[in-house]
C-alpha cells in the first residue's frame, strides 16, 4: 500500500519560506549584533539535523531556559520544524518550579543559555534530563552552535502532524501554580495572520517566553524585523523607539505605564510607531488617555488567554478620547471566535448582563497537561470557560469587568477588583492601583489596595478614600490603603498579587 503523503505545512515552514524572499535583509538585531534572514533560515536547519542526529524528534519534548537570544527563536524553530513539543521556562520562576515543570512535561532536553548555565546545572541535579544542551560555550552539556555547525544548512521538510502538540505553555502562576496549556501545530497553523500596509519593524523588550514570542513570529514572517532587548527598560526602550524606527511594540499595561511616564518619553521621537498593542491584564481607561495623548492614535487593544488566543480587540480608531466609554472595554470580537455571557448555571445573559465569559473557536487549547480534572472544569461542550467576568453591550463591545478568583465578596455584595483600580487611578496624581482580597481572622474577605503616586506628588489617603465612597459607595472603600513607589510584577509584566496578598497577610499577622 502506498503512504498517504503528508500534505500538512507547520507555522515554522511558512516563516522559513518568508525568510528565503529576501536572505539578505536584517532579521534579528540584539545589543548591536544583526542576523539576516538567510542566516537565520540556515540556522533552523543546522540545528534541527544536530537535534536529530541526537534522536530527538517528533512527539518529545524540548524545553527552553534562556534569555532573548536570536539563537532562542531559531532553536525554538528548529525544535518544531522536527515535530517536538517546545516547552519555554519563565526564566526568574524558582529553581525548583523550573525543576518540577522540566520533570513534568517529560523533557528529553534542556536548552541553555549559556547567561543561565549556573541556573541550568542546578535545576538538572533537581530534573535530570538526557540532553543538556547549550547556545554556546558552557560549562554543561554540549554545545548545540556547535554541533549545528558541522550540519548541512540545506532544506529540511517538516515532520509534524496537525494534532501533535506544539507547545505547551505555562500560565504565569498569577492565580496559583502553573498550569500546563497544551496547544497543537495544527491551531497554531490557523491563527489568523494580521496583515500590515507597512515594513513591520517589532521590538521586543518583554521575555519571549511570553507574548511576545508570538509577535515575533508574525513579523517575521510577514517579511518584517525584530529589535530584540533583554528585559523591559522604559530608557533603553524609548531610544530604541527612535533609534530603530520601531513601528510595533508589544506591552503590558504596567509596562505602558512606565513608559508614557519616564521622562524621556516627552522629547523622544515615537512618530515612527504604528501600533502600540497592549494586553495580557486589565488596563486602566484614565492612563490609557494619557498615552492617546503622548503616542497618538495608535494604540491596540489585545485581549485573550493562553488557553484560548485572541478573544477581542479594540482598534486605533476606537481609541476615541471623544467616546471614553470605549476605553472601559476590550473592543469587539475576532472573527471566528464566539462569546457567550454565562451565569453560574450556564445559562445565557442578554446584552448588558454580567456573567462569566465563555469563548469556543478553532485556537481552544487540547487540555492542561496531565490534569483532566482541570481541563475537564474548563472546556465544556466545546467552550472555554475563561474564569473572566464581563459583559457584551448592543455594539457588540466586549467589557472584562474582573476575574472570578480575583472578585472580592465582602458583606453586602461583590467588589470588582479592576473597578476600584480604575476608579483609583483616575484621581490625577496616582499612576497605577492594585487591589485584591485578604481574609483576616474570622476569614472574612477585606479589600486591599496598593497605589503608586506619580512621582513628587503627596497622595492624601483621605482625600482617595473620599473618593471611593463617593464614587461606589462605602463597600468599595479599601480596609488598607497603603503606597507604594513600583508594583511588583510577575515575569510576564503583570502586577503580582500572589505577592502583594502574602506580603498584606504577613503585615496582619
Amino acid at each position: 500500500m502506498t503512504a498517504t503523503p503528508i500534505t500538512f505545512r507547520n507555522y515554522v515552514e511558512d516563516i522559513l519560506d518568508a525568510l528565503n524572499t529576501t536572505p539578505d535583509r536584517p532579521a534579528l538585531k540584539h545589543e548591536g549584533r544583526t542576523v539576516t534572514a538567510g542566516e537565520l533560515r540556515a540556522l533552523v536547519f543546522r540545528m534541527a539535523r544536530a537535534l536529530r542526529r541526537l534522536g530527538i524528534g517528533r512527539g518529545q519534548t524540548v524545553t527552553l531556559l534562556s534569555g532573548n537570544l536570536p539563537e532562542v527563536i531559531a532553536a525554538r524553530y528548529a525544535a518544531n520544524l522536527l515535530g517536538c513539543t517546545v516547552n519555554h521556562l519563565y526564566n526568574k520562576l524558582s529553581a525548583e518550579s523550573q525543576a518540577a515543570i522540566i520533570e513534568d512535561v517529560e523533557t528529553r532536553a534542556l536548552i541553555v543559555d549559556p547567561r543561565w548555565a549556573d541556573r541550568a546545572v542546578e535545576v538538572s541535579a533537581q530534573a535530570p534530563v538526557k540532553h543538556v544542551l547549550t547556545l554556546g560555550p558552557a560549562p554543561l552539556g554540549e554545545d548545540l552552535l556547535e554541533l549545528a555547525a558541522a550540519e548541512s544548512a540545506e532544506p529540511l521538510p517538516g515532520e509534524a502532524r496537525p494534532d501533535d502538540f506544539c507547545t505547551i505553555r505555562h500560565t504565569g502562576g498569577t492565580t496559583g501554580h502553573p498550569k500546563g496549556i497544551c496547544t497543537t501545530f495544527g491551531q497554531i497553523a490557523s491563527h489568523r495572520i494580521w496583515p500590515k500596509d507597512y515594513p513591520r519593524r517589532q521590538l521586543l523588550c518583554t521575555t519571549v517566553a511570553h507574548a511576545g514570542g508570538m509577535f515575533a513570529d508574525t513579523t517575521l514572517h510577514s517579511g518584517g524585523f525584530v529589535v530584540l532587548q533583554e528585559d523591559f527598560d522604559p530608557a533603553q526602550v524609548l531610544a530604541a523607539v527612535e533609534r530603530e524606527r520601531i513601528t510595533d511594540l508589544f506591552l503590558l499595561p504596567p509596562l505602558l505605564y512606565r513608559l508614557m511616564d519616564h521622562p524621556d518619553a516627552a522629547t523622544t521621537d515615537t512618530s515612527s510607531l504604528r501600533s502600540l498593542t497592549y494586553g495580557g491584564c486589565q488596563a486602566s481607561p484614565a492612563r490609557l488617555a494619557d498615552a492617546i495623548r503622548r503616542f497618538g492614535p495608535v494604540l491596540v487593544q489585545f485581549y485573550g488567554q493562553s488557553e484560548v488566543g485572541g478573544i477581542s480587540m479594540l482598534l486605533h480608531d476606537q481609541h476615541d478620547l471623544a467616546r471614553p466609554e470605549l476605553l472601559r472595554t476590550a473592543g469587539r470580537i475576532l472573527p471566528d471566535v464566539e462569546v457567550e455571557i454565562r451565569d453560574e448555571s450556564g445559562r445565557v445573559l442578554p446584552h448588558g448582563e454580567l456573567g462569566e465569559i465563555c469563548v469556543r473557536s478553532p485556537h481552544v487549547m487540547n487540555g492542561y497537561w496531565k490534569q483532566p480534572g482541570l481541563t475537564a472544569e474548563v472546556l465544556r461542550d466545546g467552550w472555554l470557560h475563561t474564569g473572566d467576568v464581563g459583559r457584551l453591550d448592543d455594539e457588540g463591545f466586549l467589557t472584562v469587568v474582573d476575574r472570578l478568583k480575583d472578585m472580592i465578596i465582602v458583606v453586602g455584595g461583590h467588589v470588582y477588583t479592576s473597578e476600584l483600580e480604575d476608579l483609583l487611578n483616575s484621581h490625577p496624581d496616582v499612576t497605577q492601583s492594585a487591589v485584591f482580597g485578604v481574609r483576616d481572622a474570622d476569614r472574612m474577605e477585606q479589600v486591599h489596595a496598593v497605589v503608586v503616586p506619580r512621582p513628587g506628588a503627596e497622595v492624601d489617603e483621605a482625600g482617595l478614600r473620599a473618593l471611593v465612597r463617593e464614587s461606589r459607595g462605602a463597600m468599595y472603600e479599601p480596609a488598607r490603603l497603603t503606597f507604594a513607589e513600583a508594583l511588583p510584577l510577575t515575569e510576564a509584566g503583570k502586577p503580582d498579587k500572589n505577592r502583594l496578598r502574602a506580603e498584606a497577610e504577613r503585615a496582619a499577622a
